[in-house]
């Protein structure tokens, strides 16, 4: 059986154990419809044409898992930003654990999506928000055939979360090998600030997939900043896809840390649906061996005076191969739109790979849009440089290295996390960088 007929038959048993009055039943069940219809994307779509799955689909994935595992804070407490007080929402292979997480109900909902779905106080935020904005593409619709868990956040109007959030995802082994489906749902009304942090670990050298899904609504003038840091083994694939919608004079930012896995797809959609709005895209990735990471970004400026900033670095060594494919479109009613696209990477050897495509459709003439892309080596004068003062090769390379992707590290709000960023990436170079930030 190919994993998406077992899939499609998993459906079945999952439904079969829903109350058929749960609020997205009816949405589960033209979900599977899409996907069954569709099947898993293919290089034969334009969007997919640089990234094949082929090689993490023949495996034969555990859909739900067969005993729960527990974990001590103790084996996981590094993959937490501890040196700042925070709400946590934590998942091992894909179950809630209310031992590792922090959640409240105190002014805002820091909770999951399980709860958010099967208690009726919720149920007119899940009607009026829940899978309005996400594309229905297949693995899409996959993910929404099967939403079950994730993390629920509502911030309401004029509220501050006073602390930042973190979500993390572990995989134990416990399940043999899994594929994971988490769905987020967060909801910034008008006014409201939140600060995420997102991650997804393997503890195992177990195959696993994960195919995760968030949707994020920022009202009138709501902040919100969200971070992703994916440094996952060998053996860890992810399909990410975060659809954003943005109302007037809303700020949302979102900084992508792509810094280890097998195969990892990251799918940023940004839609603009009101004017004086600022869509921010940022995004480092390192990567070696055989990885392969590929960022599919969309800004969509619909309404006009807003504007949207991009900025990609990209460092590949090895056979890793990197995939940027971005676009900016811009309506004919969205004039006075500031629009700014930078993908710059670098290759350490002649065996990586980097397809870079950014893309601009403008439709409107009174605009301030750009893109542009480089690609190249390091700079062997500046190395030359850092040598003659005594800098040795190795560390004069790392210096450069994260010189050049500082652009995206200085924009990060949260000194810890700005901190522990740094030192990833340290290690990814292989250098102890002896300054703080």
């Amino acid at each position: 059986m190919s994993l998406k007929d077992k899939l499609v038959s998993n459906h079945i048993v999952l439904q079969e154990s829903i109350d058929a009055d749960s609020p997205i039943y009816d949405i589960r069940n033209e979900a599977i419809k899409t996907f069954e219809a569709e099947g898993f994307p293919t290089k034969k779509l334009e969007n997919w044409k640089y990234t094949s799955l082929n090689s993490i689909l023949k495996e034969d994935y555990g859909i739900f898992p067969s005993k729960e595992a527990a974990l001590d804070f103790k084996d996981v407490k590094q993959y937490f930003l501890n040196d700042v007080d925070t709400y946590k929402i934590v998942f091992v292979d894909g179950v809630f654990s209310s031992y590792l997480s922090d959640t409240t109900h105190d002014g805002i909902d820091v909770c999951t999506m399980g709860a958010a779905l099967t208690k009726p106080k919720y149920k007119q935020v899940i009607d009026v928000y829940f899978n309005k904005i996400a594309k229905g593409d297949a693995m899409d619709s996959l993910n929404t055939a099967f939403a079950k868990e994730g993390a629920y956040i509502y911030i309401p109007k004029g509220k501050v979360a006073e602390k930042p959030i973190q979500i993390v995802h572990f995989s134990t082994g416990e399940n043999d090998v899994m594929m994971l489906q988490p769905r987020n749902l967060i909801i910034a009304e008008e006014n409201s600030e939140v600060q995420i942090i997102e991650r997804h670990q393997s503890l195992t050298d177990k195959k696993v997939l994960t195919n995760s899904v968030t949707e994020i609504y920022a009202d009138k003038r709501a902040l919100v900043d969200y971070y992703k840091i994916q440094n996952d083994k060998l053996e860890a694939s992810l399909i990410d896809t975060t659809e954003i919608e943005q109302h007037k004079e809303s700020i949302v930012s979102v900084h992508t840390f792509s810094l280890g896995g097998n195969i990892t797809r990251n799918n940023l959609n940004f839609y603009q649906k009101g004017e004086f709005m600022d869509s921010i895209l940022k995004g480092v990735t390192i990567i070696e061996g055989k990885q392969h990471v590929d960022h599919n970004t969309l800004v969509h400026h619909i309404t006009p005076n807003c504007e949207s900033h991009q900025d990609y670095k990209g460092i590949f060594a090895d056979k890793s191969v990197g995939v940027f494919n971005g676009k900016v479109v811009v309506e004919k009613e969205a004039q006075k739109t500031n629009a700014y696209q930078s993908n710059n990477n670098i290759l350490l050897d002649d065996t990586a790979t980097i397809n870079s495509k950014p893309q601009l459709e403008i439709f409107a003439d009174d605009v301030r849009c750009s893109h542009g892309c480089t690609i190249g080596q390091l700079d062997e004068s500046a190395l030359f440089y850092l040598q003659s003062r005594g800098i040795g090769e190795k560390e004069g390379r790392a210096l450069l290295m994260y010189a050049f992707a500082n652009t995206v590290l200085s924009s990060v709000k949260i000194p810890q996390l700005k901190e522990r960023i740094t030192k990833l990436i340290a290690k990814k170079i292989g250098v102890n960088i002896g300054f703080e930030v």
